[in-house]
């Protein structure tokens, strides 16, 4: 029982300091990108964005198919050796050549597709991101195994103001859609350069043959499950971009940018402690019920308000950062909000079924919950246009959600019943703030007033939602309140 409890308490401890550096890695990116995004939106046009965005899907298939899993593999692996790690290191670097051939000679067929010559040359720069990636994968994995957040934190935020000084002076010079390139790519050679150098750790020149195999084991239907993902979230971009114009691919990344920002911020500092956490404890279940609840809720407290009140507020939001040319975003953002709420508490289920081993159940369940999700996207789209692709992304989100809680009470053993009921008053209350702040916002008649009105939202929502939290004190709002202080405290030792 003690060495139950000390584990527990340790594990704790370096969750806390982990999602510590996380939340300052990515809130910092965050606001970074935030910024990025309302600069460029007044210097690019939803063009330039559309023609990113119909290459998306491409790319991220080929950085699927680089890692293969393997990167997973080796953080669930308890002690990895030096022959594992030098074996998958030559395995990413011979796939991102291999990979790169492909995007390099199919690159004028792609360009063709979209009737877009431009494409053509933009997918085969945009395609060096993949030798970047492969290069520092393992270095990466090493810092996160090890719960290393502060390294990848500096690294992270320096990326990111590089990336941004670089994007806007291109995008200022008239460069167009080749800034937005030009972000992408320096966005990955920096810290393959970075971690290159900071982690002392180099590859031997050897393959083993029965490293690989015990790591495919786990990683090949780690691999078939990040391409299936990845092809299905960028399948929309294929879609809009083969069916209507770069300008509404355009208007439909702006909306899906903005509300990935919002609906996985937060579950993304604390998934990316989440997985090495879950794997050292994959042989407890009571330890991982515990971790998933607390998480769970956590996120569902601090995502479900701020997509609430980012669908009431979406027109002022778009207007006040992007500027009235990117209006027609508004409603793809505010249903896109909608599939958000699931897609926020995805992988706090999602990873726990690999971390225990479960890999290859893991990749059963990923192609129904695929087929079952592009057949809704795609004859949503087909017999509805987009109004149609958009209820099928919401249906696909909340349906992939239902099968991860599924899994997660049937292999160990937090009945799917209960996550619900864990989660039924904050949905509740962020559902009747948003109720009380619309009606209240009505009833002001403000409603010509863009900013006024959506002021009075946010203000009423944060008030009665505060009000809920101060008055029941549920457990998610005493542990973000633990985690807050513990920060501040932490930062004030720092600083001392």
């Amino acid at each position: 029982m003690n060495s139950s409890n000390n584990k527990v308490h340790s594990l704790k401890r370096l969750a806390a300091s982990g999602m510590m550096w996380s939340a300052v890695q990515r809130f910092s990116a965050l606001f970074i990108q935030f910024i990025s995004g309302i600069i460029l939106a007044r210097l690019l046009s939803p063009y330039d964005y559309g023609c990113i965005g119909m290459l998306a899907v491409f790319v991220a298939l080929s950085e699927a198919f680089i890692d293969g899993g393997f990167g997973s593999a080796l953080i669930q692996k308890k002690r990895p050796t030096q022959e594992d790690y030098s074996t998958i290191f030559w395995w990413n670097v011979l796939m991102a050549f291999f990979v790169y051939c492909i995007l390099f000679f199919a690159a004028p067929f792609v360009s063709k597709f979209y009737g877009i010559p431009l494409l053509c040359n933009v997918l085969r720069v945009q395609g060096l991101v993949l030798f970047f990636y492969a290069l520092n994968i393992v270095q990466r994995n090493q810092l996160q195994k090890h719960l290393n957040f502060r390294i990848l934190s500096i690294v992270s935020i320096s990326t990111s103001l590089i990336s941004l000084v670089i994007t806007v002076y291109l995008a200022y010079k008239g460069f167009g859609v080749w800034a937005l390139v030009a972000q992408n790519v320096f966005s990955a050679f920096i810290p393959a350069l970075v971690f290159w150098f900071y982690v002392k750790w180099r590859p031997n020149f050897s393959f083993s043959v029965s490293s690989f195999r015990e790591l495919f084991g786990f990683g090949f239907y780690m691999f078939l499950a990040h391409l299936l993902n990845s092809f299905s979230s960028q399948i929309q971009g294929l879609l809009i971009g083969k069916l209507y114009s770069p300008s509404t691919m355009g208007f439909y990344s702006k909306a899906h940018d903005t509300e990935k920002l919002a609906s996985q911020s937060i579950s993304q500092v604390m998934m990316q402690v989440s997985f090495p956490l879950y794997s050292e404890a994959q042989n407890d279940n009571e330890i991982l019920i515990a971790m998933i609840k607390r998480l769970t809720s956590t996120i569902a407290y601090l995502s479900f308000p701020l997509l609430f009140i980012l669908l009431l507020t979406a027109k002022p939001i778009f207007v006040l950062l992007y500027s009235e040319r990117w209006l027609s975003s508004v409603p793809y953002f505010q249903v896109l909000c909608i599939a958000g709420l699931a897609m926020c508490l995805q992988s706090v289920n999602l990873q726990a079924i690999p971390a225990i081993g479960k890999s290859k159940e893991m990749f059963i369940w990923t192609i129904v919950k695929r087929m079952v999700g592009l057949t809704a996207i795609i004859g949503g789209l087909f017999f509805f246009g987009m109004k149609g692709l958009l209820v099928g992304a919401v249906f696909n989100s909340w349906f992939s959600y239902f099968v991860n809680i599924v899994l997660v009470s049937k292999y160990i053993g937090y009945k799917w019943k209960q996550q619900l009921l864990d989660l039924a008053p904050i949905l509740f209350a962020s559902f009747v703030s948003a109720i009380i702040s619309y009606g209240i916002s009505r009833l002001l008649k403000y409603n010509d007033n863009l900013y006024l009105s959506g002021v009075i939202i946010i203000g009423v929502y944060v008030i009665v939602y505060m009000t809920w939290s101060l008055v029941f004190k549920p457990g998610c709002y005493l542990y973000t309140k633990s985690i807050v202080k513990s920060f501040f405290e932490r930062t004030r030792l720092h600083m001392v």
